[in-house]
């Protein structure tokens, strides 16, 4: 072997024998190899420096209470708000871009307003027609969103269409009143039956939250009824309950917007 041939071996090891160099976090360095090829060490990331470049990442909240609480604490001059009645969303890019400086609008806060549960069950039966038994068990589990006849009278109705379940109805006719009559015959082990009548207000109003952490809103229900050879059903129909939702979006916004520092755009950001 000539001396030739030892050169890249000698300074393997030369530099196998160097000191450890102290570095400092947030450069990058460029480090010759024993294989005589460079590597390339960042030192720049937050898990060297313990700094985040930028703030980034959406948090999402769930009613306005909150969204102005992150909002007041991370928002600047340039932040920017946009609603959409559609999604019932409000999201605020807490990062926008300035007039004179493009920035990564990363960080994001979003209120996704949720349907409480007692909205979407009357939402599910509205327009449909049940058995008696099954009507009765409904304003029964609903009784706390019934607010005119009050509660106490809606459960004694209820309670009188259980009590007809096994009754056969000939007829509904509407009263002066704006109630509806219906009148059955009651089958008796000794006869053939016993004539009576049920009768039910033609409309009755609740009051109930569309989104969690909102106030409750009022609704006319107009009762729906069908007599065939199975017996009676019955229902109701809730008078435009999407436009009461979108109404209380807008008191939803209308509340951030009074706190905000920038006008609420309509539309979804990019």
């Amino acid at each position: 072997m000539t001396n030739t041939d030892n050169v890249p071996a000698i300074a393997a090891l030369a530099q196998q024998a160097l000191a450890p160099t102290p570095v400092t976090a947030g450069n990058v360095y460029l480090v010759a190899t024993a294989d005589g090829s460079v590597r390339t060490i960042d030192l720049t990331g937050p898990e060297h420096t313990g700094t985040l470049a930028r703030k980034s990442g959406t948090t999402t909240v769930r009613d306005a209470a909150s969204f102005l609480t992150y909002y007041a604490k991370h928002h600047d001059d340039a932040t920017e708000v946009y609603s959409d009645v559609e999604k019932l969303t409000v999201t605020a890019v807490l990062d926008a871009h300035q007039a004179d400086t493009a920035r990564f609008g990363e960080h994001r806060l979003l209120l996704a307003l949720r349907r409480t549960k007692a909205w979407s069950e009357w939402l599910h039966l509205d327009g449909h027609l049940v058995d008696q038994e099954q009507f009765a068990n409904f304003l029964e589990d609903h009784l706390v969103n019934l607010v005119d006849p009050d509660a106490a009278t809606m459960l004694e109705i209820a309670q009188s269409i259980k009590a007809t379940t096994k009754a056969e109805f000939q007829s509904g006719t509407r009263l002066q009143s704006g109630e509806r009559k219906f009148v059955f015959t009651e089958d008796t082990k000794a006869s053939a039956g016993s004539k009576g009548d049920l009768t039910i207000p033609e409309t009755f109003r609740i009051a109930v939250p569309p989104f969690e952490g909102a106030d409750a809103y009022s609704m006319t229900a107009r009762f729906k009824y069908r007599i065939s050879g199975t017996g009676l059903t019955l229902g109701f129909k809730l008078e435009q309950p999407e436009e009461r939702a979108k109404a209380a979006f807008a008191d939803v916004l209308a509340a951030i917007a009074e706190d905000v520092a920038t006008p609420v755009l309509n539309g979804t950001p990019a």
